[in-house]
């Protein structure tokens, strides 16, 4: 049964004002630029969870502030295992998170977990949710879960998301692990921002998910069967021999490294030492080749356009003279009184990108 001790500070709810916005109580210290920067360095986990805040406001005021914090913290960011997890409905992720957490805990690491779902554009995601489903990580004391807000946005997934795995890498989290709970776009968004993606299988999950199976494979540094333990288990090595025989028709990312095909027990943690000890190897030979500073140097400038690209939509959409005309265009478009062509070229006229 669930405790008000169990209820997340307001500070870690995403949406959260962050600066002591209206709220019954009283009013909380603002923190200055050098505030955030010490307490995320010192590993203040109420600092963290503010600065998080921060960063996934959309207000000016408050990203005025974020930035300068997300620069100086940059220095201390970089060396962290940045892992991104997906996987078909059911195959247990959350189960599959928290079994690797801790065991990853155990031996040491310190692990952030950070969720994205950009179909939850009403709910912006549910810390609780995500503290219910890793019920014995979301207490380990050198754990931290985080819903990243994305409001339907592949863009917020991109800045929030990044945004706050610096953070938890500058607070001492030397394993970020970034979980995908929709199956879709936004794979490829996390593909984008991880060092190594993580693609987990079911056995006999059907023919019907066989397009996405081969999307998500074409990601994929390593595919791994979950659920292969009892009865299971037979099907579990089953699949990963088909897996495994189709992984070869795909091209590697890299030269210097074949997406090997595991199976593995979230229940249990069988076979999670193993897989771990693959995405270690991954890193090695990647840093040893080159390749993982070159994917991190892509995945900035990557980040960058995204950016440019998210905002340039949010000013077109909000421009006066567009949004007043958008819904009589698209009305034409639908009763065919205007080619989508031309209906794109009056807005962009209108927004002044076209003469």
């Amino acid at each position: 049964m669930s405790t008000t001790k169990d209820l997340p500070h307001i500070s870690e709810v995403p949406g959260a004002l962050p600066e002591g916005g209206p709220r019954s109580g009283p009013r909380r210290r603002e923190l200055s630029v050098d505030d955030y920067v010490q307490g995320i360095l010192s590993g203040d986990r109420a600092v963290l969870a503010r600065a998080i805040t921060l960063v996934e406001s959309n207000s000016a005021a408050h990203q005025e502030l974020a930035q300068p914090v997300l620069i100086q913290i940059l220095p201390h960011t970089g060396k962290a295992h940045r892992v991104g997890i997906t996987g078909v409905p059911g195959v247990g992720k959350s189960t599959f998170i928290e079994s690797l957490g801790i065991q990853l805990t155990d031996a040491g690491h310190k692990v952030a977990v950070l969720t994205v779902d950009p179909s939850s554009g009403i709910s912006g995601g549910s810390i609780l949710g995500d503290k219910t489903r890793m019920s014995k990580l979301s207490v380990d004391p050198n754990a931290f879960i985080r819903p990243s807000p994305t409001s339907g946005s592949l863009g917020g997934v991109n800045r929030k998301t990044r945004e706050t795995s610096l953070l938890c890498e500058a607070a001492g989290f030397d394993v970020i692990l970034i979980e995908t709970v929709g199956v879709g776009q936004s794979e490829t968004v996390v593909a984008e921002m991880v060092d190594f993606f993580l693609v987990l299988m079911l056995a006999g999950a059907g023919d019907e998910l066989q397009g996405i199976k081969r999307g998500i494979l074409e990601l994929a540094d390593m595919v791994a069967i979950n659920k292969a333990d009892g009865a299971n288990e037979t099907l579990a090595q089953v699949a990963r021999a088909e897996y495994a025989s189709a992984i070869r028709y795909l091209k590697p990312a890299s030269q210097d490294w074949a997406p090997p095909v595991l199976t593995c027990s979230g229940l249990n943690g069988q076979g999670l030492p193993g897989l771990w000890e693959k995405v270690c190897e991954h890193r090695r030979i990647l840093t040893a080749n080159g390749e993982l500073e070159s994917k991190r140097h892509r995945q900035w400038v990557s980040w960058m356009w995204s950016m440019i690209e998210d905002q340039l939509l949010t000013s077109l959409r909000s421009h006066p003279e567009v949004s007043g005309q958008l819904a009589a265009l698209e009305e034409q478009v639908i009763k065919g009184e205007v080619t989508p062509t031309l209906a794109a070229q009056q807005v962009l006229r209108s927004f002044g990108v076209l003469e």
